[in-house]
């Protein structure tokens, strides 16, 4: 007896001729290596029902061996039934023949992706040479201040401030310091070396005032050991101004090249008609001089290429100029003052910002001068006036180094087609729960994981989408690990 695949209906019995002989409940289709009444005296022994007209007129008990039959004796026509195994009669060899063709094709099919299934089975790929490149680095930048913008236009100071700290310096906030989400984006102070433009603290007479400690505290920051004063373009100076950046803003440093200071003239009159009730006096109360002046300063990093470089890291010049035009009279700059990215750090010459800006810096002794608000006052006034189509906001950038290693993912055709998501079969056999992936299984790669020589997970990588991946399919994806 044989089955060839779905070619005989159930029960349907077929002759050596490929003649229907009749139907056999309950067993298989099959061909006999018989005909005429050996054939139908079979299907009647077995209680089946002859097709209409069999056997032929004149047909008699036929035998034929069968390859690797066996012999039944007593079923009438004088010979044994030999159930044949092989080719069936002549109409039925031709579909027979068809789908024993069809089933050699997919035997072959299911060998060729018995031999894939160790791939798919893999749960770690070993990286090769080749496909991890380590220690690069990228240059991130930002703007500096918050919602990484670049171009701070309102300026605030801090009403949570006590009056002993105002001596010292201000904090300046991109809104009130009160309001929702507000959050200090630099600091501006005043500093002398001898202590002038403040009064000592507590009224003692060891000349230890604010200014004083202002200067010595940059100093120290900022210059070398053996160095006492700030020195701008050759030119030692007692009076300094400081624009101090939140650390918090500026990550790593500050992107040279990206930092402009915009400063508006000052007037002492502007301030006695905006504050009548108020006395100008050289105690330091300033306002932002009507006739639109101002002074846009940038450092010097475009035009150096090797900067100074001291305790306190790389010192570019502050110099008069803006980020788009760059440096102002490049053959001779106008200095202004000195730029610590690595510190977040601008020193700005106070005699320079008297005669080009109008500070009026207050440098009596033992006097409260406010020197510091008047800096505050400069840059917030900027802010109200335009150039070429810019606003004159406070413009700056932070700087991050970040290295980074990266692996490239290879995932052959042959790898990773199938899937250990429960969703993928089903019942208590694990069948596919799609009948088509028994020959073309697919999967969908959504995460890689970074595993070390233990198999400890140590990072985990995921794709913006999900990618198809079949035995039609190869996969290179890169994982950038930054750190």
């Amino acid at each position: 007896m044989a089955r060839f695949g779905d070619d005989q209906a159930p029960g349907q019995i077929f002759d050596t001729n490929g003649i229907l002989v009749g139907t056999i409940p309950g067993q298989p289709g099959m061909s006999l290596a018989m005909s005429g009444q050996a054939a139908a005296n079979y299907v009647t022994s077995n209680g089946g029902t002859l097709a209409s007209g069999y056997p032929p007129p004149g047909s008699g008990g036929t035998s034929a061996p069968g390859l690797g039959g066996t012999s039944a004796p007593g079923l009438g026509g004088g010979a044994g039934v030999s159930i044949n195994t092989g080719t069936p009669g002549a109409a039925a060899t031709k579909m027979n023949q068809m789908s024993v063709e069809e089933q050699i094709q997919r035997a072959v099919a299911r060998y060729k992706q018995s031999l894939l299934i160790p791939n798919n089975g893999k749960t770690f790929t070993t990286f090769q040479p080749g496909d991890v490149i380590e220690n690069q680095q990228d240059t991130v930048t930002k703007g500096l201040w918050s919602g990484n913008i670049g171009n701070l236009l309102t300026f605030f100071s801090s009403s949570a401030q006590t009056a002993l700290q105002k001596k010292y310096y201000y904090e300046i906030f991109q809104s009130g310091s009160t309001v929702v989400g507000a959050e200090p984006q630099f600091a501006v102070a005043y500093g002398n070396r001898a202590g002038s433009g403040s009064a000592t603290i507590g009224g003692g007479q060891n000349n230890d005032t604010p200014t004083r400690g202002i200067y010595s505290q940059y100093k120290l920051l900022c210059l070398d050991r053996d160095d006492d004063k700030f020195t701008f373009n050759g030119v030692d100076s007692d009076n300094i101004y400081v624009v101090n950046f939140n650390r918090a803003r500026m990550r790593e440093q500050l992107d040279p090249g990206n930092v402009e200071i915009n400063l508006a003239r000052l007037s002492g009159s502007a301030y006695v008609l905006n504050h009548p009730a108020n006395n100008y006096t050289s105690s330091g109360f300033m306002g932002v001089d009507g006739t639109g002046h101002f002074t846009r300063l940038i450092d010097d990093s475009s035009i150096v290429s090797d900067p100074t470089v001291g305790t306190s890291g790389k010192v570019y010049n502050i110099v008069s100029g803006s980020i788009d035009n760059g440096v102002f009279n490049s053959t001779a700059p106008h200095y202004y003052g000195l730029f610590y990215p690595q510190m977040g750090i601008a020193v700005l010459n106070g005699d320079t910002l008297d005669l080009s800006c109008s500070f009026a810096t207050a440098t009596a002794s033992n006097t409260y001068g406010n020197n510091a608000f008047q800096l505050f006052t400069a840059i917030s006034g900027a802010a109200l006036f335009t150039q070429g189509g810019d606003t004159l906001g406070f413009q700056a950038r932070s700087s991050e180094n970040v290295k980074s290693q990266h692996y490239f993912v290879r995932v052959k055709n042959a790898e990773y087609n199938l899937s250990n998501n429960p969703s993928y079969v089903t019942g208590s056999d694990g069948d596919f729960k799609q009948t088509g992936f028994l020959l073309d299984p697919k999967s969908y790669i959504s995460t890689v994981g970074l595993y070390n020589e233990r198999r400890e997970l140590l990072a985990v990588a995921k794709l913006s989408k999900p990618l198809l991946k079949d035995f039609t399919r190869e996969a290179l994806i890169k994982v950038k690990l930054e750190y």
